[in-house]
């Protein structure tokens, strides 16, 4: 069974059609691409999945569960998190705290587990503390646990924010164009990175990005959107050899450039 699916999803503002009938699937342990021009909807495919839109009509499966029109928050609580294409870094907090406030889900105490006093609090802070700096290191900023997030770099701070979505054990990570403001060496990390996660923690991941060496580098599949429509899917060489996604995406000197 996917473990993601959306059936016949449209979306409109106004008078706009946003999303036409998108249909794709994703299956547990994939890395899928999601890929195609500006305004092609890939965004809006990812925000109709995590709650943000609420679709005109389809539906959209999480684990085989109908998930359209839930609040983002419930389908945050099923397993789902995304990054997103500016950075929202909290301002005043450190690089850890901010990974720790990204794993507030699974904290494993409230009121109720309060009560047992501040010893069960601070022993509980310290495995969320071990874990936050795990995945720090994880994207190589380990080193910046203590400096206050929004005084990073745009592409440190993109770093940062992957590490606090994956804190959580997502079951499903969705990052939108996570190799924003990276330099090339740090892009071709970070494609090993997320090669690394998915295998290591079993983590499904769909990623938008515009970074096509990055696609091909991390991805198992690769699905190529336009004017709000699937246009192709299949394997990254696949796809991007397909006639009509060089023309309305890659452009004709892609394989000239490659």
């Amino acid at each position: 069974m996917a473990l993601l699916e959306l059936q016949d999803v449209a979306l409109n503002f106004g008078g706009l059609k946003v999303l036409d009938g998108v249909s794709f699937s994703v299956e547990p342990g994939e890395v899928v691409g999601l890929i195609g021009p500006n305004g092609a909807g890939k965004t809006s495919a990812m925000n109709v999945i995590t709650g943000m839109h609420r679709p005109k009509s389809g539906k959209i499966r999480f684990n085989g569960e109908e998930i359209q029109g839930l609040k983002a928050h419930k389908i945050a609580a099923l397993g789902i998190r995304r990054t997103f294409q500016t950075s929202l870094l909290c301002p005043g907090l450190s690089v850890l705290e901010n990974v720790m406030l990204g794993m507030e889900p699974v904290a494993g105490y409230g009121l109720g587990q309060a009560s047992l006093g501040p010893q069960f609090i601070l022993a509980r802070e310290a495995v969320l503390r071990d874990r936050a700096m795990e995945m720090l290191e994880w994207m190589g900023m380990a080193q910046f646990s203590e400096r206050e997030g929004q005084g990073l770099s745009f592409g440190q701070q993109r770093l940062v924010e992957l590490a606090r979505a994956l804190a959580s054990t997502p079951r499903l990570l969705m990052l939108d164009e996570p190799a924003v403001g990276l330099s090339p060496p740090r892009v071709t990390e970070l494609a090993g990175n997320i090669r690394k996660i998915a295998k290591t923690f079993g983590t499904t991941i769909v990623l938008i990005e515009h970074v096509i060496q990055l696609v091909l580098n991390s991805c198992d599949r690769v699905i190529v959107m336009n004017a709000g429509k699937v246009i192709a899917q299949g394997l990254p060489e696949a796809v991007t050899a397909d006639p009509k996604v060089v023309e309305s995406y890659l452009g004709r000197g892609y394989y000239a450039e490659s």
